[in-house]
């Protein structure tokens, strides 16, 4: 006779990026890489770009644990972290200004009604003009870390022989770059991103662990404003519409050092629907 553990899930979104949220502060999800893995299926599952778990903490009031749907740990996710914000402030367990542990850092959120303003970590390892080899040919691009490894690229209209953000094989080069030597062994995400207005970008990132495009990237929209930047195309705040059409907020300062801080990113956060889960 087979047994089932029953596990109490929140299905989210943030910008469209998806997730399956659960409280494990009594440490009954012992394999999260495997349950990431079934949660996450599209067809199987309940289906995500990934796994959101919330454990206790000694250092904030709770700490994200996030998996990839391919069952990979990915440390740090803009939207995952809004949404697993809110969740804690829905939930009782933090309040509506809150701290939690991801990876290596603590992060503040502040939740108002569906909108999360989350603080993000200092970006490191800016680097702009990198040339890659590719099977389409030279590609210009730039690098980014925050809190995820991101490439960003910056294109322009739609021309012959020429894609701009609407046409581009998002899935085919950037699963390439993804892989990419340059970006060996972690991987990278990739981000398309072009300059639509002043201090607005639109985005399309392929995402690392999800191995597709997605509807949202948070740290994405975040490197892709931090480039724009840093390449003199835009000033703080911007405004970033990623590929559900919704809008996502970047907020930093750049001090005379060209050091950036107070990065902030803002925008909604939504439970979907409640339910059980059921596993082995």
């Amino acid at each position: 006779m087979a047994f089932f553990m029953k596990l109490s899930f929140t299905k989210m979104t943030g910008a469209g990026n998806d997730f399956v949220v659960m409280d494990n502060r009594d440490g009954r999800i012992r394999d999260a890489s495997a349950l990431a893995r079934a949660v996450c299926e599209r067809h199987f599952g309940i289906g995500a770009d990934g796994l959101l778990l919330l454990e206790n903490s000694d250092a904030a009031d709770f700490r994200m644990m996030y998996y990839n749907a391919d069952g990979s740990y990915g440390g740090m996710c803009g939207n995952g972290g809004r949404c697993i914000a809110h969740f804690a402030y829905a939930n009782g367990i933090a309040g509506v200004e809150q701290t939690f542990e991801a990876l290596d850092s603590v992060y503040r959120a502040s939740v108002n009604g569906q909108i999360v303003e989350l603080s993000m970590k200092q970006p490191s390892k800016i680097r702009t003009d990198i040339m890659l080899r590719t099977s389409a040919g030279a590609i210009g691009c730039n690098f980014v870390d925050t809190g995820s490894p991101h490439v960003v690229i910056l294109l322009g209209e739609d021309a012959p022989g020429k894609p701009g953000l609407s046409s581009i094989d998002v899935v085919r080069v950037g699963r390439e770059i993804r892989q990419h030597p340059e970006f060996a062994p972690e991987g990278t995400n990739v981000n398309f991103v072009k300059v639509t207005g002043a201090n607005q970008l639109r985005i399309r990132t392929y995402e690392r662990g999800v191995e597709e495009e997605t509807l949202a990237c948070g740290t994405g929209s975040v490197a892709a404003a931090l480039v724009a930047s840093e390449l003199g195309l835009t000033t703080g705040p911007v405004t970033v519409q990623v590929k559900s059409d919704i809008k996502l907020r970047v907020d930093f300062q750049k001090d005379d050092a060209g050091v950036y801080n107070g990065v902030k990113l803002t925008g909604p956060a939504v439970s979907v629907f409640r339910g059980v889960f059921e596993i082995p």
